[in-house]
């Protein structure tokens, strides 16, 4: 049995302040938790403080400066033995191929990839601290299904998505002689402030609660692979397996289609 979640742990989350870290800050507030929150935003994370203060302790930080990461591990130094960290912060801008622009898939990279990666490098001692003392140490990274099949438009965000889950999964195999979990998190669309910009259709859309619950269940029953909703990731992984000339062919037919919307999604 999974000891993850199983007593009152000390746990760190990025981009806490909208969206799936909003709501499973809430929810692990709601499991009596001691949390601390970051986001690129004061005012949202404050109102989640008002949840429980006596749990909740917030750093305003951008997990692409070093120098707010320095002092956020100041403060999780100071918050005691370091349980979990989820690694959730990220942002996803398409890409008009008609007008091709690096900068779009720098901005993901950048981001998504780069940001986590940096995370990691104020988490992984912290957890290793904490397992040191045989208490059980979990690393969440964030990533999405998206990589599973080429979509059109997500040159930059699909890109940044397959290097986390890489990423993560690499981390696991380095990390299992320290005994630190790795999890992948793998969401479909889930209804948040960036896929409320989206201008096409979001097959299985989940609420950010569903998602926080399918989350905080996944990581207390000690999985290391959690992907929701189950009907919209089975069907991805299935089109990804497909023959690569049948899956060009359904991704340009796709691309097709989107290419007569107007406006960027997020």
């Amino acid at each position: 049995m999974s000891e993850r979640l199983q007593s009152h742990s000390n746990i760190w989350i990025t981009g806490a302040s909208s969206g799936i870290g909003e709501a499973v800050t809430q929810a692990l507030a709601r499991g009596g938790h001691r949390l601390t929150i970051t986001g690129r935003r004061q005012q949202p994370l404050e109102a989640l403080k008002a949840l429980a203060p006596e749990r909740i302790q917030v750093t305003v930080g951008d997990t692409t400066s070093k120098d707010d990461l320095a002092a956020i591990a100041n403060v999780l130094e100071d918050q005691g033995d370091l349980n979990m960290a989820i690694l959730n912060a990220g942002t996803c801008e398409y890409l008009d191929v008609a007008n091709y622009d690096s900068d779009v898939i720098e901005k993901n990279i950048h981001t998504n990839v780069i940001g986590t990666a940096r995370s990691v490098e104020i988490a992984l001692p912290a957890l290793r601290r904490t397992r040191a003392k045989g208490l059980p140490a979990t690393l969440v990274i964030v990533s999405s299904s998206a990589w599973w099949f080429p979509f059109g438009r997500a040159e930059g965000y699909g890109a940044s998505k397959a290097a986390l889950t890489y990423m993560a999964q690499a981390l696991r195999a380095d990390l299992a002689a320290e005994g630190i979990d790795v999890v992948v998190v793998s969401p479909g669309f889930v209804k948040t402030p960036l896929t409320d910009r989206n201008d096409f259709p979001m097959p299985f859309l989940v609420s950010a609660d569903a998602a926080a619950e399918l989350i905080v269940s996944g990581l207390a029953k000690g999985k290391n692979e959690i992907a929701f909703p189950k009907r919209f990731t089975w069907m991805l992984r299935t089109l990804g397996a497909l023959p690569q000339a049948l899956k060009d062919r359904m991704a340009a037919g796709m691309a097709r289609k989107s290419t007569n919307q107007q406006g960027n999604s997020g």
